[in-house]
């Protein structure tokens, strides 16, 4: 197998990607949207309704003779190349701060080996199952997939197509019954049965139990709809689900759920592709996963606006115009705040950064911005004072009323063992905790 590891937001030459030609050809200069189309898991899932999290965002980008990587972490696989995408906030070789943030933002239990080694497939093995609840969970708000199938039957009760051969074979000689297949509408299908193959097979895992207690109801639902579940009828369920696939628009939750039970059950066959032309992996946002995990840690004092689901939107202007989604909004209305997270050093929080939160800051009337930010140096808050006045006049003087403070969380070397790296993390988030609450 081959692998190469690269850090997110950086340039490298494109000779660098040589020994994973394959995945390049298949990423490269593609966007978030087109992959996903290709069967790749995106999160957020819904990138088009997500204004900040941008839909022509590329994992690979081509600038000259090299290739720029950007806010995007994850895996990509096709055929026996690898390519995975680490936190630049990660030293070492390990890449404990990617798994921590999915262990917080996700609930991804910290049994995931993120470790990039020579046991990758496990490693994608072990996300593959701990996306399956919440694929599951988003499938069934639309209920239990329905469609029509044929159902055989052999009594005296016909109601569908006669079978001769079937019934020859079955009522030789004649005692009474008629062998006939009828066309009924039932929850109990290929799609559901597969779901079902797959509960089953993720039980049988160390942990599975406990992945699936988080979407009981659900498995519950699934089970009780699959009467003509049979051990022996996985391969032909795997067989049906490939040759039919999902393709209505109103079920893309369900084609997305099916696609991840087909790499599951295929996995110990496969090896998630290993021989195939197809390229596949998981990716996910770091901008988007970094806001969620500050979210934990400041969500008593802020509110958090959910663009992604369309709850907390606000206007910048009467008639409801200029829609925004700031990311954090005290909840002290009388001293408002807000807040922003950024998945950048603090030196590369800028202009356009400066102009967003001055606009939030207007709109709700509040004297004091935050930019959160991951930091693996120095965090000690950095407050910047507006100014007021004018180059022409003269008389530019920073104000005492208004300033913005960018406040980093310390992200801790990534040596030892992941434990010590949890324990770490965790003292820099009481600091951190302490440090807003003094500023707020």
């Amino acid at each position: 197998m081959k692998l190469l590891r690269v850090k997110d937001n950086r340039l490298m030459l494109k000779s660098d990607f040589a020994p994973i030609q394959r995945v390049v050809d298949k990423i490269a200069d593609k966007t978030l949207s087109e992959l996903e189309k290709e069967g790749i898991f995106v999160f957020p899932e819904k990138i088009h309704d997500a204004p900040d999290i941008e839909e022509e965002q590329v994992v690979l980008q081509s600038y000259n003779n090299c290739y720029r990587t950007g806010n995007i972490m994850g895996f990509l696989g096709c055929g026996s190349e690898r390519l995975a995408i680490e936190s630049r906030f990660s030293s070492g070789e390990k890449d404990y701060f990617f798994q921590y943030l999915l262990e917080r933002a996700m609930n991804f239990p910290n049994v995931v080996d993120l470790s990039v080694d020579a046991n990758q497939e496990n490693m994608l093995f072990n996300l593959m199952l701990f996306l399956f609840p919440r694929y599951l969970k988003d499938a069934l708000r639309k209920g239990l997939f329905k469609t029509y199938i044929r159902n055989q039957y052999n009594d005296s009760h016909v109601a569908g197509s006669m079978d001769i051969p079937r019934h020859i074979a079955q009522n030789t000689p004649f005692v009474g019954t008629i062998a006939y297949s009828q066309r009924e509408y039932s929850y109990d299908n290929d799609l559901t049965e597969l779901v079902r193959h797959t509960i089953e097979f993720i039980q049988r895992k160390p942990h599975g139990r406990i992945l699936l207690s988080k979407v009981k109801e659900e498995v519950s639902l699934v089970v009780d709809a699959t009467n003509r579940y049979r051990v022996h009828d996985k391969q032909k369920v795997i067989a049906a689900n490939q040759k039919t696939p999902i393709r209505h628009a109103y079920y893309r939750e369900y084609r997305h759920l099916q696609h991840l039970c087909l790499l599951i059950l295929q996995h110990q066959k496969h090896q998630i592709g290993t021989g195939t032309k197809q390229v596949y992996g998981i990716l996910f946002d770091g901008a988007w996963l970094w806001e969620e995990y500050i979210n934990l840690l400041v969500g008593d004092i802020f509110y958090h606006p959910m663009n992604r689901v369309g709850q907390g939107a606000q206007r910048l202007f009467a008639g409801n115009v200029g829609l925004i989604y700031p990311d954090f909004i005290s909840k002290d209305s009388r001293n408002r705040v807000i807040g922003d997270a950024k998945y950048k050093p603090s030196e590369n929080i800028g202009n356009k950064d400066y102009l967003q939160v001055l606009a939030y800051m207007l709109r709700f009337d509040a004297r004091k911005g935050f930019y959160f930010y991951p930091s693996t140096g120095d965090t000690q808050e950095h407050r910047l004072q507006v100014n007021k006045g004018s180059t022409y006049e003269k008389n530019v003087v920073p104000r005492n009323d208004v300033c913005v403070v960018k406040l980093g969380l310390g992200i801790p070397d990534c040596t030892g063992t992941y434990k010590e790296f949890t324990q770490k993390v965790r003292i820099a988030e009481t600091v951190f905790q302490a440090r807003l609450a003094e500023c707020v």
